[in-house]
């Protein structure tokens, strides 16, 4: 029960308070954004805004109580919960798989519905880490490393790009460079990779024609008229959003993109409408708590001396950051539409649940950062005994008043 109620880090509770922030706000940004086109569909202000609320309902206990399974538990099992998220993607090519907007990436049981490649993300991260953790000793031998790397990676990677959704393939793909660049993968390795997805890209998105028109567009920036009503509505409606808005916007609630001028304005374009309703001044805000998630991720990762809690951090910072980074990046018109939602902001379950699950792990590694109890804080147990003890004639006893 010590370790229960036991003070945490600091960092710990900069994570959490973060965290537990950005879902709030999303929550509220969700019932803005999605009331009007909710109310024209169902006649319920919030229905969109109500199923999120209990999604984060669900997610945040569950961020809870995987804070407090210990790390080595994490790396125990972490390749079975790889193979169990890799056994639910497969579900989406049974009977049980549903295409959504072009992907097939979602599964269905009646009313339910759910994204298995959210858990897919999770599942790799910790896969990368329980590897690279077990050839911690031959990181330069890229045969011993590469080789069970790049079958982790593949098998997920396909799969996701068999449904057509190369937006969750590129935040895969940047989760696990980031995992290996943390876990200390040469970079002249990493180069290589790098390079090879360089030279893959192109082919695997000219495979599909709505992503080579979507990426034409793009480079164009949407100068054709033939394409205002088509590929590039959703992009130029979004920047107008954000330049409506100002320095302070038009105020929360007030937004005109949601009335059915900007498509998944509650979803991959709800950075628009934070745009539009509270200005550059909320956008920045938006942008600075991510920044202060990322730098407690990088506290963990320095304080931390585990290779496995290292890795999976750093796979976890790369997804977490890395698709909020893209998600604002396609609102600026910086990126082609990706279909990419903003963590813990967009509307979504499964994305929401498996992030907060995923920011569990590593509040479980942060409760273990020196400072919390002296032998965290790299104090040796003999040295803070001897400064509990004195010597005396009669032997050792404890300092303080003696009766």
């Amino acid at each position: 029960m010590k370790n229960v109620f036991v003070a945490e880090s600091a960092t710990f509770y900069t994570i959490l308070g973060v965290t537990l922030f950005l879902v709030v706000f999303g929550v509220v940004m969700v019932l803005s954004s999605s009331s009007v086109e909710q109310y024209a569909a169902t006649h319920d202000f919030f229905g969109a805004a109500s199923r999120q609320g209990l999604y984060a309902v669900l997610g945040v206990p569950l961020m809870l109580i995987a804070s407090r399974v210990p790390s080595r538990v994490w790396r125990k099992w972490a390749m079975r919960i790889f193979g169990a998220a890799l056994a639910l993607q497969l579900l989406v090519y049974t009977p049980l798989g549903i295409e959504v907007q072009g992907n097939r990436n979602w599964i269905g049981i009646g009313s339910f519905t759910a994204q298995p490649s959210e858990a897919v993300k999770l599942g790799l991260a910790l896969g990368v880490g329980a590897i690279m953790y077990v050839k911690r000793d031959r990181l330069d031998n890229w045969k011993e490393l590469f080789v069970p790397i790049g079958i982790a990676i593949l098998l997920p990677l396909g799969l996701v790009l068999l449904g057509g959704d190369q937006g969750t393939a590129m935040i895969m793909l940047i989760l696990v460079l980031g995992a290996l660049y943390i876990g200390g993968a040469r970079a002249k390795h990493l180069l290589a990779v790098v390079g090879a997805i360089a030279v893959a890209l192109p082919f695997v998105t000219m495979s599909s024609s709505s992503r080579s028109y979507r990426i034409s567009a793009w480079l164009s920036g949407c100068t054709d008229s033939n394409q205002y009503q088509d590929l590039c509505w959703q992009p130029v409606h979004g920047m107008w959003a954000l330049a409506s808005g100002g320095v302070f916007g038009v105020g929360l609630g007030n937004s005109k993109a949601k009335w059915s001028w900007l498509p998944e304005a509650d979803n991959d374009y709800i950075f628009a409408i934070i745009g539009e309703e509270l200005g550059l001044i909320g956008a920045v805000v938006v942008l600075a708590l991510f920044v202060v998630l990322a730098i407690s991720m990088i506290k963990v990762i320095r304080q931390s001396r585990d290779p496995f809690v290292k890795t999976v951090t750093g796979g976890i910072l790369a997804w977490i950051i890395g698709q909020a980074l893209v998600n604002i990046a396609v609102v600026l018109g910086l990126l082609p539409v990706l279909g990419v939602p903003l963590p813990l902001i967009s509307a979504g379950g499964s994305a929401l649940i498996m992030t907060l699950v995923a920011i569990g792990v590593v509040l479980s590694f942060a409760r273990d950062l020196p400072g919390k109890r002296n032998d965290d804080a790299g104090l040796d147990p003999a040295t803070t005994l001897r400064a509990g003890t004195t010597s005396s004639p009669r032997g050792t006893r404890t300092n303080g008043a003696q009766r």
